[in-house]
């Protein structure tokens, strides 16, 4: 599925805030995914991931700051988000599978330093552990769970859990197969996202509607696909990636807020701290909520450019 991209016109202007100077989509296992770029084309790589529910877009305050420090910044809407296209299934490891896609076009088989928000965050600190050699070093901003513990059953327990939690999925794609999102003006839809974001000024609201949505004949949508909910599909728990952590034998740095929001993890980051790798740190940003590449956009990309330029 595809929609009609706001015009520049359209786009409502925020401080500081540029759109990307290169669009493009290339093919990920069959399914198109839609690449964002910032930056000189010819400056270095670096790979930036966006959370659950938002899209590459969401950086168009934070990516020009790392431009500006002599990166071509390269982010891509995972499928179902953005301008990529929407899938038959959702799960973690397809939007795996379509990451490594990306590290392969942009990479081309050598090693990248690496940017990801919440669930991006989260997505790469797996992927880091699995595959390190694609990994120069990884900044995760907020995207480290630590709600729920691991519940201790036995392991037949699980795969009954397993098996009520897919058909509980299919149940929900079932129902939503044919359902539009709700469509509202500008304003209408930037408000329904402040709720969430109450944080965030109302005018980069305003924006990401503009962004991250398309306008038809009865108003605005979001491009998300209406089928998809937290959680995806497949098996996975959020604080798999706090376990993850230790393990990671690259250079690591943690990005948190102090102040706790409805589309935050949770993490208290006193819990974070022990689990930091070898050649990790973290840095706590006090008065700061989940969107901390947003809140304060520049001071974050000086954290992540003084990051990456001491391992060039």
């Amino acid at each position: 599925m595809s929609h009609t991209a706001a015009t520049l016109d359209q786009t409502v202007p925020f401080p500081g805030a540029e759109a990307p100077s290169r669009q493009y989509d290339i093919d990920a296992n069959g399914i198109r995914i839609a690449i964002h770029e910032w930056g000189d084309a010819d400056a270095p790589p670096m790979l930036a991931v966006h959370g659950g529910f938002d899209f590459a877009r969401t950086y168009d305050l934070f990516a020009p700051r790392l431009a500006a420090g002599g990166w071509r910044v390269v982010s891509w809407d995972q499928r179902g988000h953005g301008d990529s296209e929407h899938a038959e299934l959702y799960s973690w490891d397809a939007d795996m599978r379509d990451a490594l896609a990306v590290f392969d076009h942009v990479g081309r088989g050598g090693p990248l330093p690496v940017v990801g928000h919440s669930k991006g965050g989260a997505l790469m600190t797996q992927l880091a552990d699995a595959q390190p050699f694609r990994f120069t070093g990884l900044v995760n901003m907020d995207g480290i769970p630590y709600k729920r513990n691991i519940p201790d059953i036995a392991e037949h327990e699980r795969s009954k859990m397993m098996a009520k939690d897919i058909a509980s999925w299919l149940d929900h794609r079932r129902r939503t197969s044919d359902l539009q999102r709700k469509p509202g003006t500008i304003d209408e839809l930037a408000q329904r996202r402040g709720r969430m974001n109450p944080r965030l000024e109302v005018e980069w609201l305003r924006r990401l509607v503009t962004t991250g949505g398309f306008e038809s004949e009865d108003g605005w949508r979001w491009k998300i696909d209406s089928s998809m909910r937290f959680g995806g599909f497949g098996p996975w728990r959020p604080e798999w990636t706090l376990m993850r952590l230790p393990g990671l034998p690259m250079p690591f740095l943690g990005i948190l807020g102090s102040e706790m929001e409805e589309m935050g993890w949770g993490t208290p980051p006193k819990k974070v701290l022990p689990y930091m790798p070898l050649q990790g740190r973290c840095e706590v940003l006090e008065g700061v909520g989940h969107f901390v590449h947003v809140e304060q956009p520049q001071l974050v990309a000086d954290l992540v450019l003084d990051f990456f330029g001491g391992l060039k």
